[in-house]
């Protein structure tokens, strides 16, 4: 009885995520979502340095794919290895924060469609978050306006949780007024 139970709670599951896999790529495709999506992962090709452009450009489409198909990054990673001109554990790293950056990116065009013009800065809370992030922790952002953030070595970078290496970071939407008195003990950076 248990394995039967089992076994239709999987195909549920499985019908679950071919139909939220389906719309998502429908929304990837044809929605302003999806273009809005695309034009700000274009902006960041540029910045994948370690590869040929090319090569950046065909990490970008496997971690919009990835997006939509729920392709993990370990997956992606194997798929850059494979070109040859990237050690191992560089193409690992390149998975991760593109496909990490896929998913902020996605999140911020959907926010922005829907109006929300702000989220909160969220970390994994544990002893592994880097200092600069823990300190951004709880602080309300602007998407138009990634904020500055000290990484390694105290250099200032802006960019929104999620979309630098490695990073575990993320954003919680902010749907409505920004600077209702509820939201009033955040501070916008």
């Amino acid at each position: 009885m248990l394995g039967e139970v089992d076994l239709r709670d999987r195909d549920a599951w499985r019908s679950l995520g071919n139909a939220i896999s389906a719309q998502l790529h429908q929304d990837i495709r044809n929605a302003p979502v999806g273009e809005r999506m695309r034009e700000l992962l274009g902006l960041q090709v540029s910045l994948i340095q370690s590869i040929p452009i090319e090569a950046a450009q065909r990490v970008h489409e496997l971690a919009t794919k990835a997006r939509i198909e729920g392709t993990r990054a370990s997956e992606i990673a194997e798929q850059i290895a494979l070109s040859g001109s990237v050690a191992k554990s560089r193409a690992v790293l390149i998975a991760q924060t593109e496909t990490s950056r896929a998913a902020t990116v996605f999140l911020q065009a959907r926010c922005e469609a829907i109006g929300s013009t702000h989220y909160v800065w969220r970390t994994s809370l544990d002893g592994s978050v880097r200092p600069g992030h823990k300190a951004m922790e709880g602080k309300t952002c602007e998407w138009a306006h990634p904020p500055a953030v000290e990484e390694s070595g105290g250099r200032i970078m802006h960019h929104h949780p999620g979309e630098i290496w490695r990073c575990r970071c993320y954003a919680e939407p902010i749907i409505g007024d920004p600077y209702k008195p509820e939201r009033r003990g955040r501070r916008v950076v």
